[in-house]
C-alpha cells in the first residue's frame, strides 16, 4: 500500500541520503511526517565521526519524544531510505512512533554489500518486525532500489 505521497517523501529521503554521501557519511536519509502530511523533522546519517549511533531514525526518535504528544506520534509516519537497524526500531517503538516506509531492506542492503566484499556488521540486521511487535511496516520499494545500490557502492568504494 505503498501511494504517490509515500513515493514522494521516499525520493526526499534518497536526497538526504545522497547528501550524506556528498558529506563523507553513510548515505541513509529519514523524514518524519505527521498525520497531517507536514515535514516535521529531516536528518541523514552522521556516524562518519566514529559516532555510530547517529542515525536519522534515532535522531527521529529523540526528537519526537521531545516535541510530540503519545498520540501524534502514534499517528505520524517515518519514511526512511533503508530499514531501520535494530537500534532505530527499538528507538521507534520505545517512543511509540506509528506507520514505518521505507525505500531498501535490510535484507537488499547486506546483499549488496557482501557483493562488495564489505565485512558484515556486528550487529544482526533484523527486519523491524522483529524488533517491534504490531509495526506498521511497509517496504521495500523496488522503483529505489538501484539507486540506493549505487549511492551504498559509492561509499564503499572509498
Amino acid at each position: 500500500m505503498i501511494d504517490n505521497i509515500d513515493r514522494k517523501h521516499l525520493r526526499r529521503c534518497v536526497e538526504l541520503a545522497r547528501e550524506a554521501l556528498e558529506n563523507g557519511d553513510e548515505p541513509f536519509g529519514s523524514i518524519l511526517v505527521s498525520s497531517a502530511g507536514r515535514v516535521l523533522f529531516e536528518d541523514h546519517n552522521h556516524v562518519a565521526g566514529g559516532d555510530h549511533t547517529q542515525h536519522p531514525e534515532f535522531a527521529i526518535a529523540r526528537w519526537a519524544a521531545n516535541n510530540m504528544t503519545p498520540e501524534e506520534r502514534a499517528r505520524a509516519t517515518v519514511y526512511t531510505s533503508g530499514e531501520h537497524c535494530p537500534m532505530c526500531a527499538a528507538a521507534h517503538g520505545w517512543v511509540g512512533l506509528g506507520r514505518i516506509v521505507y525505500a531498501t531492506s535490510s535484507e537488499q542492503l547486506v546483499r549488496w554489500l557482501s557483493e562488495l566484499g564489505v565485512p558484515s556488521s556486528r550487529v544482526r540486521p533484523l527486519p523491524i518486525g522483529d524488533v517491534i511487535r504490531n509495526a506498521d511496516v511497509h517496504g521495500p520499494v523496488k522503483e529505489f532500489a538501484e539507486e540506493v545500490r549505487q549511492l551504498h557502492a559509492k561509499f564503499h568504494a572509498r
